[in-house]
């Protein structure tokens, strides 16, 4: 028998479990399957545990630099992993009892098990309908039939021919968050958000770590100054950044990785690898050839408002070609609601998302940088360093900078970049003001508290007009 509901949705992540919220709020009869846990990628897989690890790391590095605080401890620091991890998992818990309780709380029916959306059928005249198998070989499929079907079924990592993922020898981010000991040399392939992100806190945690991009630059989404002062934060620190190189082959032998090169004629040999080039939409084995909605290796297509050519099917997050961050899908997840209940949403700037990396510095920007600027557009941009700034001296972290970038015809602020202590905090000041289409002489004049390192915003926003004091 078909089980009629007004909105189904198909992946309980963060895109999912927000949009299944929002719809509940708004009055919707709502399913929600997910053939693992609610909270996704990012709650057990991604930015929830990842983030748990680099405070760890952060602590270790805080201890690390004590004497040049003044405090005098006489045993070394010694990294235990297993509390590492267990402190981990119990945040990643708390938090995943806290969604389960958020929907329960919203009335929201949630079905363990996969699903597969069908074509037209018995079930109904359309494609839509959502049949759902389970673990248990006792227990039925079950066929929902819903007015409107919200795919997000995510992402996973993206692999090489040349590195197959064992997730023993050769890991992506999943097979890292399973590990139970650290060890001793490592090398990462990706100089992304997450290849940086992990070489920062397994160098912090003791590991010896070579980390391998093909570009010309780590983190190419980001500015090249962004890109420049991290590279030489990092060998500042002792991780070796291998830039426009590529790495061609790995040979596993007796408990070890033997790497070769391109263009080096000694093979480096590690412990283990890390592959983190991204990752890729899950489009295949959702039913999606049973229906008209199209897709290609980047994604499901949408419009503006997250519909798929079958109007009353839409796709959010991770399995779109849109920005793949937690609060992208989030956000998308509303806005496909909203357009579902009233037949409007006003569409997503993707330019002033802001987007964040959890390094050692930390890295955040929103809008433009000077390598993305539309082609003819003047631009004014003020900067200034954290070594000027009081509150970044007295945390013992004085090293990075913020860039701000003013329109020149209209006066807008239209980008900012941030490299140095607690910079993903920072830019939400900033992403409010260009959502509020403010200028750099508005956050300038605005009185910032002193100390802190929301003034070295103040100072790069007023240098624009080359009025910053401390400059």
């Amino acid at each position: 028998m078909a089980i009629e509901t007004e909105l189904l949705i198909l992946g309980g992540g963060t895109g999912g479990y927000v949009a299944a919220i929002r719809a509940a709020q708004k009055g919707l009869d709502v399913v929600l399957v997910e053939k693992d846990k609610l909270g996704g990628t990012c709650l057990h897989r991604g930015c929830i545990p990842s983030k748990a690890l680099l405070k760890s790391a952060e602590v270790m590095d805080t201890f690390n630099m004590a004497d040049e605080f003044g405090i005098e401890i006489g045993e070394t620091a010694k990294v235990n992993y297993s509390k590492v991890t267990k402190r981990k998992e119990a945040i990643v818990d708390q938090l995943y009892q806290g969604v389960q309780g958020l929907v329960k709380k919203n009335k929201i029916k949630v079905v363990q098990g996969k699903g597969a959306v069908l074509g037209p059928s018995i079930f109904s005249p359309v494609s839509g309908a959502v049949a759902v198998t389970f673990d248990d070989p006792d227990k039925e499929e079950e066929i929902y039939v819903p007015k409107k079907l919200i795919i997000a079924t995510g992402s996973v990592p993206n692999s090489l021919p040349h590195l197959p993922l064992d997730e023993e020898m050769i890991l992506s981010s999943d097979g890292m968050l399973r590990l139970q000991e650290l060890p001793e040399r490592m090398a990462i392939v990706g100089g992304g958000v997450i290849g940086v992100e992990w070489a920062s806190l397994l160098h912090s945690l003791g590991v010896e770590i070579t980390i391998f991009e093909a570009l010309d630059r780590l983190l190419i989404n980001e500015s090249k100054q962004v890109s420049k002062a991290l590279q030489k934060q990092f060998s500042k620190r002792g991780i070796d950044v291998k830039v426009g190189q590529l790495v061609e082959q790995a040979e596993i032998a007796n408990g070890t990785v033997s790497l070769t090169i391109k263009g080096e004629d000694k093979p480096l040999v590690v412990d283990k690898v890390m592959v983190a080039i991204g990752r890729k939409p899950v489009v295949e084995g959702i039913g999606l050839q049973n229906t008209s909605v199209k897709y290609d290796a980047k994604g499901i297509h949408v419009n503006a408002h997250y519909q798929t050519s079958e109007s009353h099917i839409y796709a959010i997050g991770d399995c779109i070609d849109t920005l793949q961050l937690a609060h992208v899908a989030m956000k998308e997840g509303e806005l496909a609601v909203d357009h579902i209940v009233h037949d409007t949403s006003e569409p997503i700037n993707y330019v002033n998302v802001p987007r964040c990396t959890y390094t050692s510095p930390e890295i955040a920007s929103v809008g433009y940088t000077k390598e993305t600027l539309p082609e003819g557009k003047k631009v004014k941009t003020g900067t200034f360093q954290f070594n000027s700034n009081g509150k970044a001296l007295i945390g013992g972290k004085p090293d990075g900078f913020v860039e701000v970038i003013k329109d020149e015809e209209t006066d807008d602020l239209i980008g900012v970049s941030i490299i140095g202590p607690h910079a993903t905090n920072l830019i939400s000041e900033v992403s409010t003001a260009i959502y509020m289409d403010a200028s750099p002489i508005e956050i300038g004049e605005a009185i910032h508290p002193h100390p802190t390192l929301s003034e070295a915003i103040q100072e790069a926003a007023l240098d624009v007009y080359k009025l910053a004091i401390h400059k």
